[in-house]
């Protein structure tokens, strides 16, 4: 998936939903391609740790990939970073065999 622009209280069902359709559907590994995605708040980080936890009930995980260093702060600064799986490219993370 690939959301774009910003993440946050008002757009974050945009993400969540197809979140949940593809754990509902099997789909336990997750890549979320971030390099488009221009803001994330907290209502999106616990999108993307509420679909982490249900990933990796699953067997999974929910890699992040190309995030942009505002994004990539509020990460940081929330300690979420140590939880994801974060990959510099699409092609790493497609490749990355782990969770």
């Amino acid at each position: 998936m690939t959301p774009a622009g910003e993440l946050d209280h008002h757009t974050a069902d945009l993400l969540r939903e197809p979140l949940d359709d593809c754990l509902d559907k099997g789909f336990s590994r997750l890549v979320v391609d971030c390099s488009r995605l221009e803001f994330c708040d907290s209502t999106g980080l616990n999108v993307l740790l509420g679909a982490r936890l249900k990933a990796e009930a699953a067997g999974g995980g929910v890699h992040l990939v190309g995030m942009q260093p505002v994004v990539a702060r509020v990460f940081e600064i929330t300690g979420a970073d140590a939880v994801f799986t974060v990959h510099d490219t699409l092609d790493t993370a497609l490749a990355d065999e782990s969770g």
